[in-house]
């Protein structure tokens, strides 16, 4: 696959490069190295990075790449688990991250329009001055870009009421090889006329186009939350109590579970408030208008009368000093090894404890110690393997386990990625039927028939 792209750049690309991007790109081999790699740690080789300002900046170099027949990978802030910023072949990354602007936030027409490197956290904060709400919520929210939350189809920890990523974006501007800029969808929430291709962008990671504009749907701000961390003598009576604030009609806007390696980790790595006797955690969030949010904390609280100890909060301020304690898990968790593969596996929500108890016994069977968390509510799992990348037995060990936990995660009536996207470490195919994969190809084919877009990447 290697030989069928261009591998090294000549004394004329690197002048084309610098003359069409001036000081937005590099060759610097410094430079290049973080590149090379995401969060995933997985690494490629990067043969230049250049970092486009506009759209028109991005047609001439897509029209030079597709030409030039140079592998192209598009990145926003670099932080894919799943190595979906990783070059599989020697190419050029693109960082979108010269494109971050907020063009508008409309209140009439509740809608955001904003270039793909804008960080998502911060489009938050600018909608909620405005009394509007994007809610959209990956955990790593802080350090994510939209863009790269739109080519994976992220989710996060508002999913079970609000939905994804997918479910707010009412259109898109996107530039695809050969220099071709298009356009999909618009301002109108409503909109059946023709193929939705603007929707086939979203969770493409990368491989279609690179987008360069976004109109992002937008809601009223809710007025009001509550959280509720609960806790329970084993997941198994976690879950169970869920099942009951389902079953009463209660839809919380978040809730979150932690099995029971994750508390122990937590209990290593700081102070805890909750007894012994707790070896795993709800969280809930519940959220709406000043008079019922009360409400809806009280017939939360109806429901969890079987939990072993509580710790409620009310307002940001309150709600934050909970949060913190699901949030430090990830950290938390490198007290079990340096390196980590991170599986983010979704199943029927009914499932989820039956799919942790069989993926704790993979775990077990070779000798790992599975760290299970996750968006309770739409049966998104967390299931963080950690090891030595330096131990050759510890790594073999912990790679055979990621592939079986992808497997059984199959066999629960599961998918291997819930938000973060097949990248270069799902066996896709594992998943993907013969002919609906192969449908799948000829669709990207369409928007990149030299499949210069991130080979080897998503399907």
């Amino acid at each position: 696959m290697t030989g069928e792209f261009l591998t090294s750049l000549t004394p004329e690309h690197k002048k084309f490069l610098v003359n069409l991007f001036k000081d937005g790109v590099s060759f610097d081999p410094k430079v290049l190295r973080v590149y090379a790699s995401d969060a995933s740690l997985l690494t490629g080789t990067v043969l230049a990075m250049v970092r486009p300002e506009s759209a028109g900046q991005l047609c001439e170099f897509m029209r030079w790449a597709d030409a030039e027949h140079v592998a192209v990978h598009p990145r926003g802030r670099g932080t894919s688990l799943s190595g979906g910023c990783v070059p599989t072949v020697p190419g050029i990354v693109v960082s979108m991250l010269g494109m971050d602007k907020i063009i508008e936030i409309n209140k009439e027409d509740f809608v955001a329009v904003v270039e793909p490197g804008v960080n998502t956290a911060l489009l938050q904060a600018e909608c909620e001055k405005l009394g509007m709400f994007y809610p959209p919520d990956p955990a790593s929210g802080k350090a994510t870009s939209v863009g790269g939350n739109v080519i994976t189809c992220a989710g996060g920890l508002r999913a079970v009421k609000y939905g994804v990523t997918r479910d707010y974006v009412l259109g898109l501007e996107a530039v695809l090889p050969g220099g071709e800029l298009v356009k999909f969808g618009g301002r109108s929430h409503k909109d059946v006329i023709g193929l939705d291709l603007g929707r086939l962008f979203v969770g493409s990671e990368g491989t279609l186009g690179i987008v360069t504009r976004l109109i992002l749907k937008l809601l009223p701000r809710p007025e009001a939350s509550a959280s509720v961390l609960v806790g329970y003598p084993s997941l198994d009576a976690a879950l169970a109590s869920m099942g009951k604030v389902f079953a009463a009609g209660i839809l919380p806007c978040a809730v979150e579970f932690m099995n029971e390696t994750v508390l122990e980790i937590l209990a290593r790595t700081g102070d805890v408030p909750w007894p012994d006797s707790v070896k795993s955690l709800l969280l809930f969030q519940v959220d709406g208008s000043k008079e019922t949010v009360p409400l809806e904390n009280a017939r939360l609280a109806n429901q969890l009368d079987d939990a072993l100890w509580r710790m409620e909060g009310v307002g940001k301020q309150e709600e934050d000093k909970l949060w913190a304690y699901r949030r430090r898990v990830s950290a938390a968790s490198y007290v079990l090894g340096p390196d980590r593969i991170g599986g983010d596996m979704a199943v029927p929500r009914g499932s989820i404890l039956k799919a942790v108890r069989k993926f704790e016994e993979i775990a077990a069977s070779n000798g790992k110690r599975l760290i299970a968390f996750g968006h309770a509510g739409d049966g998104n799992i967390h299931a963080n393997l950690h090891y030595d990348a330096s131990d050759a037995d510890d790594a073999r060990r912990t790679q055979k386990t990621h592939h079986e936990l992808d497997a059984a995660a199959l066999e629960c009536g599961g998918s291997l990625s819930g938000e973060h996207g097949g990248g270069c470490l799902k066996e896709v195919g594992k998943q993907l039927g013969q002919k609906e994969h192969a449908l799948m190809l000829r669709v990207r084919r369409v928007f990149d028939p030299s499949g210069i877009l991130n080979p080897g990447k998503g399907y």
